[in-house]
């Protein structure tokens, strides 16, 4: 078995554990701060794809065309460097151009033919209206409602209220980071992205969901004893899930680094960038808050109720009158290791100086 399995069955067990619970404050603080550069990215404001916005698509197909001279031409056309131009691919470029510029499909189609030396009939044109935009981006956000509201109702009926705050506030938290990290990076928002939003918070719930069913398994019937609190039942259901959030995390990083960093990066498809950037840091935020957001803010959530409440009570009653009975076991066994030392040294005492000590030899000849 290797280390990290081995680990893991120590967790399951409860041989090893992480006070994820018991620390919350320190994961508050952190997702605070966090959750604060994102809000610093937001006011400055999210760079809107023309799909939200308006605006015009060239998809210029010439083999050897490279994005610097697409850039160039398209610069010479609006007299300014708004567009936006990426690599699709298959020798062809894409060009973006928002509705704020006023220049007509027919006049840029000729601009590229002239300036890049190809003929019209390879080069694309879509023009998308601002009112178009708006309407994807109403539905976008009532889908995004329409998704957080079925997430709330299921949580609420399979579990409780609290489990179902608690993982709403888990996916508002990854969706602020996500949405954050897009605005301090700079990238674009299309479609693309707002698929990868619902994707993550899928992901993100799924993972709490696994965290929460087994919290729930360890918590049934709890206030029936009194060795254990309902948040170290809690955190020893995190961490019994812990390796598998873990495990599930990194295979599912892997793909869409490829996506990021190599096919974006290195291969220079920019047009991955907009899905795999909202994957890669929802992902990365999702398994967070479902270990360090999600649970600890259900375990306080419980912790505030009369039956947990007294449940907190009666554990620490049993742990002080155990440490009290312990601490008098030690001090009868320091005792009677006293009696016997005692009696030990008045035995020796008694031996030396008995009748027959005179007789003894004093060892001088």
């Amino acid at each position: 078995m290797s280390r990290f399995g081995n680990l893991g069955h120590r967790l399951y067990q409860g041989e090893v554990s992480f006070d994820f619970v018991g620390r919350r404050k320190l994961w508050y603080s952190i997702s605070g701060v966090i959750v604060l550069l994102a809000a610093v990215g937001l006011a400055m404001g999210l760079h809107l794809g023309i799909e939200f916005k308006g605006g015009s698509v060239y998809t210029v197909t010439k083999p050897g065309l490279t994005v610097s001279q697409a850039q160039d031409s398209a610069n010479k056309i609006t007299h300014d460097s708004t567009a936006l131009v990426q690599q699709t691919g298959n020798g062809q470029v894409r060009i973006q151009v928002s509705s704020e510029e006023k220049v007509p499909a027919s006049t840029f189609i000729e601009g590229l033919s002239k300036d890049l030396n190809v003929q019209t009939k390879d080069i694309d044109a879509q023009v998308i209206g601002p009112s178009w935009g708006h309407e994807i981006s109403q539905k976008a956000l009532l889908g995004l409602v329409i998704f957080m509201v079925l997430v709330t109702v299921y949580l609420a009926v399979a579990f409780e209220w609290r489990m179902a705050v608690a993982a709403l506030v888990a996916l508002i938290h990854d969706l602020l980071i996500t949405i954050g990290v897009y605005a301090l990076v700079g990238f674009e928002v299309t479609p693309g992205t707002v698929i990868g939003f619902l994707t993550i918070l899928g992901y993100s719930l799924y993972d709490t969901v696994v965290v929460f069913d087994t919290v729930k398994e360890n918590t049934r019937g709890i206030t029936k004893q009194n060795k254990q609190t309902f948040s170290e039942a809690a955190n020893h259901g995190l961490n019994q899930t812990l390796v598998r959030s873990i495990n599930t995390t990194v295979v599912a990083l892997l793909p869409v680094s490829a996506l990021l960093f190599i096919g974006g990066g290195l291969l220079g498809a920019g047009t991955l960038n907009d899905i795999s950037l909202a994957l890669f840091i929802g992902l990365a935020a999702g398994a967070y808050s479902s270990i360090c957001v999600a649970t600890p803010l259900y375990a306080q959530l419980k912790e505030q109720t009369p039956q947990m409440r007294a449940l907190t009570k009666k554990v620490l009653a049993r742990r002080a009158a155990d440490a009290k009975a312990e601490a008098a076991a030690d001090d009868a066994g320091e005792a009677v290791e006293d009696e016997i030392t005692a009696g030990m040294v008045g035995q020796r005492s008694q031996s030396a100086s008995g009748p027959n000590a005179k007789d003894r030899p004093s060892g001088k000849h």
